[in-house]
């Protein structure tokens, strides 16, 4: 299949769940007609979304409407533009008195995704990790989602700087744990350091985490305790603000 024909089928499958979000069940034959295509090809799209959970088919013979897979993906969605929402007030405070940059990471897919960042007065530049993958071994939200169970710990620890844990063991994620906060030193990139805490959803389980990242010379070793708390004290309170109290 080329890429046209692939971008072309995925423009028709988003269309076809606009047209069931317009008008709830509607037959085969009535989506053909507004896509302007073969009634097998309507079919084909069909199966595809139905095989995702997006379609199903209704009570009334060749009809579909959108499936719970859609509702899924919504809460999804909801999930994290309300984290997102609900942490920007707390970073905005821990960037102004930490002076460096927090970010908040979902764990997707085995990595710790970034989905918000705000920089603090002492960072007047820097990476936007906003949208960026991150490895769960080589960084401190990764080290928190893995410590409390949000993420798996991939067969292999890939080394991306000579300070890279490539070592389970090494991790000492039941420290993590135990102290509430993970820090890594230059072991994503040579010159960075990050502390992170777990943020907790509504059934107490460990759903994203909020870290501070800065340069080496002034996130220096020595102050990773004391940041590291001040971390842990706002992630508590993003969790008690998505609804989570002990």
């Amino acid at each position: 299949m080329s890429n046209t024909t692939t971008v072309q089928s995925v423009d028709r499958a988003i269309a076809i769940l606009e047209i069931l979000a317009r008008d709830g069940a509607t037959r085969v034959t009535d989506l053909a007609v507004e896509l302007e295509v073969h009634k097998s090809t309507a079919f084909r799209l069909l199966a595809a979304l139905e095989q995702g959970g997006l379609v199903e088919q209704s009570g009334d013979r060749g009809r579909y409407r959108l499936g719970f897979g859609v509702v899924r993906l919504a809460g999804a969605a909801t999930a994290q533009l309300d984290l997102s929402r609900e942490s920007r007030p707390v970073c905005l405070r821990l960037a102004e008195e930490i002076g460096e940059t927090v970010n908040i990471a979902v764990p997707q897919d085995g990595d710790a995704v970034n989905i918000t960042q705000v920089r603090g007065p002492a960072a007047i530049s820097g990476h936007n990790w906003v949208g960026q993958r991150t490895p769960s071994h080589a960084t401190s939200s990764g080290k928190v989602l893995l410590a409390f169970g949000a993420l798996r710990l991939p067969a292999e620890l890939k080394r991306y700087t000579p300070h890279t844990i490539t070592s389970a063991a090494a991790l000492r994620l039941d420290e993590i744990r135990e102290r509430g906060w993970a820090a890594a030193v230059e072991e994503l990139e040579v010159g960075l350091n990050a502390v992170a805490a777990p943020i907790m959803g509504g059934d107490g389980s460990v759903v994203a985490a909020v870290s501070a990242s800065g340069p080496s010379y002034r996130l220096t070793k020595e102050r990773l305790a004391e940041v590291g708390e001040v971390v842990a004290d706002g992630a508590r309170e993003i969790s008690q603000r998505i609804g989570y109290y002990r």
